[in-house]
């Protein structure tokens, strides 16, 4: 009986995730499309362009749809069951309220980490993308000065200045991802060269390496070509990634190299921590939903709707507020990021405890 019931629960748990996860990304779209759609016109950007460029948007609002869709799903699941009498016959039957909880449990805790791995796929569709909509292009070629650069494959690139027109920078600093064997190697040059056959060529070059057992090796060099500096001087101009368009590592270390060079990066941190915050979300939402449906004899279609919009609604507020707070140095960033999953996960308690069994 009991493996019955739990196939019963996750098929229709899964039945409304689904058609949600899906739904609610294209609403996501179609608001996109009615805000920024006179701005596409203006860049001239072709149907096929911006039709893949939603393409590669989705995986992003797919992460933003997991909580609602999660939500609504434990919400309707629940609720249909409480309108129907199946859990006071469940429980006459021996089978409590947190027993017919698991199920749903299980697919939040695989719902938190599948959506833990969308998250890192997600800034690369948005990079593809941001080049589809002309939004990676630099947008003058003037001189830029005391920056920091997430390039492609040699990692945080920061200089006093950046002279496009010349090809030149002064005071570079390159961190490289540490190695597989746990070396961190950085570079400092006290200027850079650009050639178009050849890239750039730093000069006077320190090279550093720290290895895993912290011992440093230094080197000097009169110039030193670096091939896996691809991006070119024009390049280099474009603005700083956006944090959806970072990885978390690729965040960790842009944000280090930010505080090392005097800058804030509060907001940065923030936003690191929401991206683990978002994922795991979803099991807390779904313990906060599921005691709240079946605590009201109601539990209509219309109910369940109500719960879910109002919840929604709250915990995003939530979530703005502690960004805001955090960005300003208000709050810790930690805490700005999963405050409100810490809200609700007391609320779910509460509720948890307050439920007959």
């Amino acid at each position: 009986m009991i493996r019955i019931l739990d196939r019963y629960i996750l098929r229709q748990f899964i039945a409304t995730f689904t058609s949600l996860v899906i739904g609610l990304p294209l609403l996501f779209i179609i608001a996109d499309i009615t805000d920024n759609i006179d701005r596409y016109m203006d860049r001239g950007i072709g149907m096929k362009n911006l039709g893949l460029a939603y393409v590669y948007q989705f995986p992003l609002f797919m992460v933003y749809s997991f909580p609602i869709a999660a939500l609504v799903a434990t919400v309707f699941t629940v609720g249909g069951m409480t309108r129907h009498q199946e859990i006071t016959a469940a429980k006459a039957g021996g089978v409590s309220f947190y027993r017919l909880l698991m199920p749903i449990g299980f697919m939040a805790i695989v719902l938190s980490v599948v959506a833990l791995g969308l998250g890192e796929v997600v800034p690369v569709t948005l990079r593809k993308r941001a080049v589809l909509v002309g939004e990676s292009e630099a947008q003058n070629n003037g001189p830029r000065a005391n920056f920091v650069f997430q390039t492609e494959r040699e990692g945080i690139l920061s200089a006093r200045r950046l002279e496009p027109r010349v090809g030149e920078m002064t005071d570079v600093v390159i961190e490289r991802n540490a190695s597989t064997r746990g070396a961190g190697v950085h570079l400092i040059a006290r200027r850079a060269v650009w050639r178009d056959r050849g890239g750039w060529r730093l000069e006077d070059v320190w090279r550093r390496e720290l290895s895993a057992s912290h011992d440093e090796k230094a080197t000097h060099y009169d110039t030193l070509r670096i091939p896996g500096l691809i991006e070119t001087p024009t390049e280099l101009l474009a603005d700083p990634r956006k944090p959806e368009e970072m990885r978390y590592s690729e965040m960790t270390r842009f944000i280090g190299a930010i505080q090392r060079s005097g800058g804030d990066a509060r907001p940065l941190e923030v936003e690191r921590a929401q991206k683990l915050a978002i994922p795991m979300a979803v099991m807390v939402i779904v313990f906060f939903g599921a005691p709240l449906v079946t605590s009201s004899a109601r539990g209509g279609a219309a109910y369940g709707v109500g719960v879910s919009l109002g919840v929604t609604i709250v915990y995003m507020l939530l979530f703005r507020v502690g960004k805001a707070l955090g960005s300003s140095g208000a709050l810790d960033p930690l805490v700005a990021a999963w405050g409100p999953n810490g809200l609700l996960l007391l609320a779910a308690i509460v509720l948890m405890a307050r439920v007959r069994t």
